[in-house]
């Protein structure tokens, strides 16, 4: 019972983080390089350890080496001078000598090729890392981008479907201001039509024929002909004027 419970538990958990790690790809992409970086920290001490090792053989067979040469030239020297027992004694310590340099020469090399080994694993190890987090970026860069691009057409698509629906508030809008218009237009010819324009047009013959008449009096008095009509006699009192100056 509560080991179902606790199973339970945990994938709800499980499902929570995978769902916080789908939503920051970011986030644990940075985890991966923080852990990386501690095992490539990790990789270098255990290899710094090995190549402290190889010093160690290295020093060996310096050692070894001084000693096979010192060996080597007192056996020599009483073997020169006769003294065969102790040439023997020198002779039997240099071949014990020979020996444990020729071993440590092998665990060198072996040393020395191991270092090599993991340090050049070591290498590619972090190069290929570093090529999958590269890929990383550009594919998360490539999956936000494509994010947005989606978002922007889906966003595009509701607009034109909305804009262009039947029952759309511009629609609406434009059935309304269509209505309005069209009673407007149907009052003003209403209101045109019941207009009584024939005391109008008797009000303006009468203005006419007012200022004919006024126009005619003002031409008679100055003596100025109007276009289609005889030159008008000079008044009496001018002409009587005349006659008098002539008599």
């Amino acid at each position: 019972m509560f080991s179902r419970v606790a199973n339970l538990i945990k994938g709800f958990f499980s499902l929570f983080i995978s769902g916080v790690e789908r939503r920051n790809p970011e986030a644990l992409l940075e985890l991966e390089q923080e852990n990386l970086r501690k095992q490539i920290a990790n990789f270098n001490q255990g290899l710094a350890t090995h190549a402290g090792m190889c010093e160690r053989i290295m020093g060996q067979v310096r050692k070894l080496e001084a000693e096979q040469k010192d060996l080597r030239a007192r056996t020599t020297a009483h073997l020169r001078a006769g003294n065969k027992q102790a040439a023997g004694q020198y002779a039997l310590r240099l071949q014990t000598i020979e020996q444990q340099l020729e071993e440590n020469r092998k665990q060198l090399e072996q040393a020395e090729q191991t270092y090599k080994n993991l340090v050049k694993a070591r290498d590619v190890a972090v190069q290929t890392a570093r090529a999958k987090i590269e890929g990383l970026k550009g594919a998360i860069n490539d999956m936000r981008m494509n994010q947005a691009m989606a978002e922007i057409h889906e966003m595009a698509s509701g607009m034109i479907s909305t804009i262009g629906g039947s029952g759309d508030t511009l629609n609406r809008l434009h059935e309304m201001v269509e209505e309005d218009r069209t009673k407007a237009a149907g009052r003003a010819r209403i209101a045109r039509d019941s207009v009584d324009m024939s005391e109008v047009d008797l009000k303006e013959s009468e203005m006419n024929a007012l200022a004919d008449q006024a126009l005619a009096d003002f031409a008679a008095r100055e003596g100025i002909s109007l276009p289609g009509e005889a030159t008008p006699a000079a008044p009496a009192a001018r002409s009587m004027g005349t006659e008098s100056q002539s008599g």
